[in-house]
């Protein structure tokens, strides 16, 4: 007889194999427990919300990228919307958000109680510069941050760095005449060869001429920037949300690849040594920034490395999709593509023919344009934060604990017909004072909204005015055949990009 089983009647159990058997019951037992446990948390509090799937939670169709997550928290918003919910309950894998559809609430979370939703709960290594800039920061850094940073944005800092934005155009200019008459143009990749040029010239000082050769490192890192947050920064993105942030302390943890912050760190450090050394003044933000290094309470070098890596960042990408976006709606509304030239000649008929800054801010209708765009595609399709300070939701007995992130849905609130009706259609007179009056505060949500709206907004705009109106005033553009419609968004990252190219075709104006 085997001394590891035993004969029960006519069957023959292993002691072994029965302590497997049973160990295994007990964890898959406990495992169900605290998975219910955990998918339980927003229905003991009595908060409405779409069943989570496991292991997924609510973004299954994300992680298997079947959608973007604008697309799945637009969805979530009209299907809480539709059954009169002010904000619903929702789970990125096992961890609890909160979904927020009522206008009056987002106002109260991204302004009237900042106070208990500081920042966007993001890691922060000390050892890593990178992630220690205005986006990342709270409390009170962010506060002295904000506070000194401010200033390098008002309008009369971007009048002095109108003229660098003027010479890029220039050269794209140059690059469209060369390459585009023949040939359809892939229309997002020369806008973000232009805000290359456009930030490195303005950021980081320097003339990275990523127009006239795509393979320049500025660009090549930049491409790294913007793949990571597609692919493999999606992913660096979201470990803090679900890894203890002292673990990742532990582990030296870093948000960007490691190359990406050499290649920043190295380039910033030598232009400003360059620029102390040799007394070189230059009227652009790294000069702003430099200031900023002396006087009371000074920023470090570190700080405008990771300053100057948020600029490139926010800048690039964001500004070069709403510029590709709006040639993909004009392309396909040619008496709005007109309205908006015949508005940039008689601007400038004004201004003797002179591309200046007092004339893009005449430019009434391209700021519609624009608008509507940034409505239609907003760069960031949610905005998010996380809760600092345990915050009860007004005119309910339900509490939002610190440490929960809460979502509110951009892209929704830009679609809802209650807002904007037809939302689908282009419509840039949805921005005249008339129609803009008839809306809420808090539906336009691209640069975000309250004391963490967007710092560089103001340049964001203008260097995407000025891309539109080069491109306006020197051709006619229409869609490419090569060009998907409608538009399908890429999977693989959070930010709103188009899959595959846009492609128009150019025809000079004499």
């Amino acid at each position: 007889m085997d001394p590891c089983g035993v004969v029960i009647g006519s069957i023959y159990i292993n002691h072994n194999l029965a302590i497997s058997v049973s160990l295994v019951a007990v964890f898959l037992t406990l495992a169900a427990v605290f998975v219910k446990w955990c998918y339980g948390f927003w229905k003991r509090k009595g908060v409405p919300g779409p069943e989570p799937r496991l292991p997924f939670g609510n973004i299954k169709d994300f992680i298997l990228k079947r959608k973007t997550l604008g697309e799945i928290w637009k969805k979530i918003y009209f299907d809480l919307k539709a059954k009169g919910h002010k904000f619903g309950g929702v789970y990125q894998m096992f961890t609890p958000a909160l979904v927020v559809v009522d206008i009056e609430l987002v106002k109260r979370i991204l302004q009237v109680d900042f106070q208990h939703f500081w920042g966007h709960g993001a890691f922060i290594n000390d050892k890593d510069n990178l992630s220690f800039h205005l986006f990342n920061l709270e409390g009170p850094r962010w506060k002295r941050d904000r506070a000194k940073l401010s200033p390098t944005f008002t309008s009369g800092k971007m009048k002095m760095m109108f003229q660098l934005i003027v010479s890029c155009t220039d050269e794209l200019t140059k690059v469209l005449d060369e390459t585009s008459l023949k040939n359809p143009v892939d229309i997002k990749d020369i806008m973000s060869r232009f805000t290359t040029d456009v930030i490195g010239s303005c950021a980081f000082g320097i003339e990275c001429n990523s127009l006239k050769d795509p393979n320049d490192d500025f660009r090549k890192y930049g491409r790294k920037v913007t793949d990571q947050l597609n692919v493999e920064g999606t992913v660096r993105q979201f470990i803090p949300l679900f890894v203890p942030h002292s673990l990742l302390h532990l582990i030296n943890f870093h948000c960007q690849n490691r190359s990406i912050g050499s290649f920043y760190n190295r380039m910033v450090k030598a232009t400003v040594n360059y620029r102390k050394d040799n007394n070189v003044v230059r009227k652009d933000f790294m000069q702003l920034l430099i200031e900023l290094t002396e006087g009371e309470d000074p920023l470090s070098i570190d700080d405008i490395v990771a300053e100057c890596f948020l600029f490139f960042v926010a800048g690039f990408e964001t500004s070069s999709s709403a510029i590709s976006f709006a040639c993909y709606e004009l392309s396909q509304h040619p008496e709005i593509q007109e309205k908006v030239r015949d508005e940039i000649e008689t601007t400038l008929e004004r201004h003797e023919g002179k591309l200046s800054y007092e004339a893009v801010m005449e430019m009434t209708y391209m700021d519609k344009v624009v608008y509507e765009a940034l409505r239609k595609y907003p760069a960031l399709p949610f905005l998010f934060r996380m809760c600092s300070k345990t915050y009860t939701i007004p005119d309910t007995d339900i509490t939002v604990e610190e440490g929960t992130r809460v979502f509110i849905p951009a892209l929704g609130i830009h679609y809802d017909p209650e807002f904007y009706p037809d939302p689908e259609k282009f419509d840039p007179e949805r921005f005249s004072e008339e129609n803009k009056a008839t809306r809420p505060n808090f539906t336009w949500l691209p640069f975000g909204e309250g004391p963490r709206i967007c710092i560089g907004m103001r340049f964001g705009l203008l260097q995407t005015k000025l891309g539109l109106c080069t491109l306006l005033r020197k051709y006619k553009f229409t869609l490419n055949k090569k060009t998907k419609t409608p538009l399908v968004f890429s999977k693989a990252g959070i930010l709103t990009s188009p899959e595959g190219s846009i492609w128009v075709d150019l025809e000079g104006i004499q």
